[in-house]
């Protein structure tokens, strides 16, 4: 079955249908996900000094899947999609985690530091893009969301995602408005979470519009219900 689940696991990250033993063997499929999260979680902080030991230790990356699961799962969830439950957004959460493992390439240790920034922003944009792609053929292919639903069903908690790290700055960047930064308070991963703040603030702006609109799909899920349960 490891080996099954590592075939399918290329599959799925590589967009490409997986066998039926995602379905049959769903918990051999949850544990390998939470071992990949953990994993990921380790290699993301392994090598920063001001990372906290639950985050060294990838504690961080395997609760929290679990706080965003929940969440796409409750926001999503009054758009009725199909094949909608708590298990299958939390199964699929956890196989996203392998690209992740790119964080753990320590590039600053033999590339120059601007190299080393610019290489760190290039491993977040290539783990986001890729994660939100598998998200959006989840969104399609799995719940079978229309397009509108999708949009706004991938942009929406993405918006929160972003804001939420922003705010709780998980990579522990240094700032002084006063004096600058120090050299020592310097990290490799100072850039990729400054475009982390600029996302956060460009959602501030378009949370407004998304969540009007998500709200009209609400309603228009609640109609097409209504009339379903009078034919």
């Amino acid at each position: 079955m490891i080996k099954t689940l590592l075939r399918d696991e290329w599959r799925f990250l590589t967009f490409r249908p997986v066998s039926a033993a995602v379905h049959t063997q769903w918990r051999l499929f949850l544990i390998g996900g939470l071992v990949f999260t953990w994993l990921a979680g380790i290699a993301r902080y392994w090598d920063n000094p001001r990372a906290h030991v639950w985050q060294k230790l990838g504690l961080g990356s395997v609760v929290y899947v679990f706080i965003l699961a929940l969440l796409i799962w409750a926001l999503m969830a009054p758009l009725r999609p199909r094949n909608w439950s708590y298990r299958n957004v939390l199964l699929f959460l956890t196989l996203t985690a392998p690209p992740a493992l790119l964080y753990a390439i320590p590039v600053e240790k033999f590339m120059p530091w601007n190299a080393a920034l610019q290489a760190n922003v290039a491993f977040l944009g290539v783990v986001s893009v890729w994660r939100v792609a598998l998200y959006v053929r989840f969104l399609r292919h799995t719940a079978r969301m229309n397009v509108g639903a999708v949009i706004v069903g991938t942009l929406l908690p993405l918006s929160i995602i972003v804001f939420v790290i922003a705010v709780l700055n998980l990579e522990h960047v240094v700032f002084s408005f006063m004096g600058g930064i120090r050299p020592e308070d310097l990290s490799p991963n100072d850039a990729a979470y400054q475009l982390v703040v600029t996302l956060a603030l460009l959602s501030f702006f378009v949370a407004p519009v998304l969540l009007v609109v998500y709200l009209i799909l609400i309603v228009l899920a609640f109609r097409a219900k209504s009339r379903a349960a009078r034919l």
